[in-house]
């Protein structure tokens, strides 16, 4: 699979995923502000692989997709993690703060975040997560 990438990968501003605090997890508005300035920041299309998750197959998201004519949205089958590209993100971070000690929960969230930004640029390494799944991209659908 042909891989296409920008040059450097985008730093969304905060503000396209922030607002006031009220608990865990993204909302459809979230979700909107996030996918409209990531296509922005991009200009073109963008390739959504979405697991499980209830928010990603509701009837709510389901229409914000079919609201944009630029998403690709490829949904992975339930109960698969090993098909599950961000899977293999988190265990490769879990890996890389195995051996260290942080002192506060601030400094393993600065870790956190500095291991991630690092993995954001290393277009090889989020390759091999992709191909690790054995999954190849054959079309998009909007239908859970």
């Amino acid at each position: 699979m042909p891989q296409t990438r920008a040059p450097h990968p985008p730093d969304l501003p905060h503000a396209a995923v922030s607002g006031p605090p009220r608990g865990k997890g993204f909302r459809e508005a979230d979700y909107a502000r996030l996918l409209d300035a990531a296509h922005q920041r991009l200009g073109g299309p963008i390739m959504l692989v979405w697991d499980d998750l209830t928010a990603h197959r509701d009837a709510s998201m389901r229409r914000l997709i079919e609201s944009r004519s630029w998403p690709a949205v490829f949904y992975l089958p339930s109960y698969a993690p090993e098909l599950n590209p961000a899977e293999n993100v988190w265990s490769h971070l879990e890996r890389s703060l195995g051996n260290l000690a942080p002192a506060t929960l601030d400094q393993l969230a600065a870790l956190i975040r500095t291991r991630l930004r690092r993995m954001q640029y290393r277009s090889s390494l989020l390759d091999a997560f992709i191909a690790h799944t054995g999954l190849t991209v054959t079309g998009a659908h909007h239908e859970p």
